[in-house]
């Protein structure tokens, strides 16, 4: 059987071809570091929390460095360890990443990438150099027919180094990534890159997010573990930006979470595969990506995120369903791996048995609640539009702000018509909370603790009020016109009352009187 060769396409499919996001290399590289970094703490190197994945970006010089404190490579299994591709001593379940894949992927956004590391005890600083620019070269001339290997761009573009490390006791893994590419300066935008990391990292929650000890007291009591690690982007720490405050598109408050929710999933042997809190809201309304970069059911194994803000978006019935929460869920089972894009799972019995899982909770736990939450705040709305007719009412009828009897007559038949849909949604609130389960009945409690207290007394159009009302406006504020242009004036008003809203018509009215 003949040597199999390796194209130096294979090469562009583990570099460029590999990600839609260039941000993905932050990801992969702090992955390499979080599994280095267990394993050091594992080998006695690093105690606990002394861990560091430190980024820096330098916009001005175009560069990119990522160092961690971890194990480093030997000297004598760096070519090997950086040279092979898809062999990687890692193992499924136990490493956040075993493909061997991910150190390439620099390759695509920069024209030089360097390696550098040392391991405690040696006295040797390894290091590789990668010309970027020259790989792209070859795997140009390859699409064009010129054929490489991978075995051979890899030969022609790697040069290997050593020196002196003065402290044997120096053990670091440095990635450079220099001159990024001109397309790619996003890469170098501290604020993207920032909150890139703030959700896709394995960092801690800020804490100003007060429901953190909670779920860590979920994951204690279930007896699995939250990997963090101290990551740092130009000195500053990242944190998981989670808050309890949603905002509208105008950057104003609108709801908040006033607790977490947890739901634990078990296969048919009793054994934990997946957990998850979810923050509970009034559920206003689905939430605005604009002001609430948190919004959505995030996915996550080992703590990293598998894809986007909606990699789970797919197992809610409605498109919309993901976008009234906020939350985690992180896959526990061994068997749900991600795939070498890291924007899913591989497709196997145990991404089957998750999905069937989580799309039974979704669509029969949370799409309840959410609905229940729109449905009660929207009939509570119209009992909150009612009340507010009724009292403008009183407070025209009490001022004789009323342009004439029509007029009045009008606003009358609106608040008897808003009455009744008050009273309609009142039976609806009524349905709501007898068929709430538990988790329904917290959101239905709160929506009600929050919700003004003042109620209006009802008016009734059948009350002395109507006859005895003081229609005196015209009378007070245009005695100075003659009869006929007091008739005009009012015919206005009345077209004007009967063309908008009951408020609108006030503000147009009063600024003509003013006027006049």
């Amino acid at each position: 059987m003949k040597d199999v060769i390796f194209g130096a396409h294979i090469l562009e499919i583990l570099t460029t071809g590999m990600y839609q996001d260039s941000k993905v290399i932050y990801r992969e590289y702090i992955q390499n570091s979080s599994d280095q970094i267990d394993k050091a703490i594992r080998d006695g190197i690093l105690k606990q929390g002394e861990g560091s994945i430190k980024i820096w970006l330098d916009r001005e010089k175009r560069t990119i460095a990522i160092e961690d404190n971890a194990t480093g490579i030997s000297a004598e299994e760096f070519q090997s360890t950086l040279l092979n591709i898809a062999d990687s001593d890692k193992k499924i379940g136990e490493n956040k990443g075993f493909r061997g894949i991910g150190r390439l992927c620099g390759l695509a956004y920069c024209k030089q990438l360097v390696i550098t590391s040392s391991s405690k005890g040696e006295n040797i600083v390894s290091i590789l150099v990668c010309d970027a620019q020259k790989m792209r070269r070859f795997i140009d001339e390859h699409a064009r027919g010129k054929k490489h290997t991978a075995n051979e761009v890899l030969q022609s573009i790697c040069r290997f180094e050593q020196k002196e490390e003065k402290n044997i006791d120096s053990h670091f893994f440095k990635v450079d990534l220099i001159d990024i590419n001109s397309e790619n300066t996003d890469l170098l935008d501290f604020q993207q890159v920032k909150d890139y990391l703030s959700f896709v990292a394995p960092a801690p929650y800020q804490s100003s997010f007060n429901y953190r000890k909670k779920i860590y007291k979920h994951a204690n009591d279930l007896g699995t573990i939250i990997d963090e690690y101290n990551i740092t982007l130009n000195g500053e720490p990242i944190f998981k930006k989670y808050t309890t405050v949603l905002k509208d598109v105008t950057d104003t408050k609108y709801d908040e979470i006033f607790d977490v929710h947890f739901k634990d999933f078990f296969d048919a042997d009793d054994r934990l595969f997946a957990w998850m809190w979810v923050g509970l809201s009034q559920f206003k309304k689905a939430i605005p990506p604009k002001n609430n970069p948190m919004r959505g059911l995030r996915l996550r194994k080992e703590n990293i995120q598998i894809g986007g803000e909606d990699s789970l978006q797919k197992l809610f019935k409605e498109s919309r369903g993901n976008s009234y929460f906020v939350g985690e869920v992180f896959a526990v089972d061994k068997g749900l791996i991600p795939n070498s894009q890291r924007d899913y799972f591989n497709e196997n019995r145990a991404r089957i048995d998750f999905e069937r899982e989580l799309k039974k909770y979704f669509n029969e736990e949370l799409q309840k609640v959410y609905y229940a939450g729109s449905e009660i705040n929207s009939a509570y709305r119209k009992i909150d539009s009612f009340e507010k007719k009724e009292t403008d009412f009183k407070a025209k009828d009490a001022n004789s702000t009323f342009i004439d009897s029509a007029h009045r007559k009008h606003e009358l038949k609106s608040v008897q018509d808003s009455e009744k849909e008050a009273e309609a949604a009142q039976i609806k609130i009524e349905k709501a909370k007898g068929k709430a389960d538990s988790l329904t009945q917290r959101v239905i409690s709160q929506i009600e603790a929050e919700r003004a207290k003042s109620v209006a007394k009802s008016v009734s159009p059948k009350s002395k009020a109507l006859e005895s009302a003081k229609l005196s406006r015209q009378r007070d504020k245009l005695s100075k016109y003659s009869k006929n242009e007091r008739n005009l004036i009012s015919k206005i008003f009345r077209i004007i009352s009967a063309a908008v809203d009951a408020e609108t018509a006030d503000k147009i009215t009063k600024k003509i009187e003013e006027e006049l």
